[in-house]
């Protein structure tokens, strides 16, 4: 069935947070000048094809700042415009689990430090987790929010190949079941339009992405960012990269989520970036909530909802 209010036809991430906290939560994005052993040489130098951090860190994530200076700018950039809220720590930048269990408790626990956060959101690679790391989330998750999420991108090992993320997708289903292990919630990235993936693989994922325990969903669509090693690869062949007008991208999210598990919490359905930086494709600069309101439209005249196709 569709979600609780009936407002949107996925279960959606604002209804979770009200759920669970009766209140506006909100995230904070913080630079904890983390590095990535995708770029520091211990897999690759290069990082993945597409990636530059510049597309998605907000003035305020600045890893020159303290971990709670950049929190409480943070919150002094949300705080006037609601009365009452309280916030996550939403380490974002890089690989934030790659360093030892000591380093990153004394990271996690300055997040936490700050009044108004109640809870940490970590991103991060499959392949950055162990036991030990696990072990320290679990400890903070006896009384704080605590969620760990995972760079998946493809359930593809050709297409994370290609993407040089360095990892394989069976590393990724590991991670997941290690943070089940110790009880931690969990959630994935996914892009859905990476280069020689054609539209049936976008439903795979859904389909595999269903059978594993994960909480979230990110869904982006595939961005073609100036500077970066994608821009090359778009140029000499566009002929691999699937049709992501604005129009075919919102029937593929509208039937992606018609098939995907409707108890996973949809965080969000597209990436934004800054409109200068974006190649392809080219949606005029519409924001995350327009295209949102514009697959909810779809959904609903179409009478689909998350979950009405799920084989469980």
């Amino acid at each position: 069935m569709a979600n609780d209010g009936g407002i949107l036809q996925w279960n959606d991430y604002s209804s979770y947070i009200r759920r669970t906290f009766g209140q506006r939560v909100q995230k904070i994005s913080v630079n904890a000048g983390f590095t990535c052993p995708n770029r520091d040489g211990k897999i690759s130098k290069e990082g993945c094809i597409y990636c530059t951090n510049k597309s998605f860190s907000p003035f305020y994530c600045n890893s020159d700042d303290s971990i709670s200076e950049q929190l409480r700018k943070g919150i002094d950039f949300f705080s006037p415009k609601y009365n009452a809220q309280k916030y996550l720590a939403y380490f974002q930048t890089y690989t934030n689990t790659y360093d030892n269990v000591n380093a990153l408790r004394h990271k996690y626990d300055e997040a936490l430090s700050v009044d108004g956060v109640i809870g940490l959101v970590i991103s991060t690679r499959p392949d950055c987790v162990n036991d030990e790391i696990m072990r320290l989330l679990a400890d903070y998750a006896k009384e704080k929010y605590v969620e760990i999420e995972f760079g998946l991108e493809s359930t593809k090992n050709t297409a994370l190949e290609l993407i040089n993320r360095g990892h394989t997708y069976e590393q990724a289903v590991d991670a997941i079941m290690l943070a089940q292990k110790y009880g931690i919630m969990s959630g994935v990235h996914l892009i859905l339009g990476l280069p020689y993936e054609i539209e049936d693989d976008f439903y795979l994922h859904a389909e595999k992405i269903s059978q594993l325990p994960i909480s979230t969903l990110k869904l982006h669509q595939m961005q073609v960012l100036k500077g970066t090693r994608l821009e090359s690869l778009y140029f000499e062949n566009k002929s691999v990269f699937a049709d992501l007008s604005l129009e075919n991208y919102v029937r593929i999210v509208a039937n992606f989520l018609d098939m995907l598990n409707p108890e996973i919490i949809v965080e969000r359905l597209t990436s934004e970036s800054p409109r200068e930086m974006v190649l392809y494709p080219d949606w005029n600069g519409r924001k995350n909530f327009e295209v949102s309101h514009i697959v909810n439209a779809f959904m609903k005249k179409n009478g689909m909802f998350q979950g009405r196709r799920f084989n469980g």
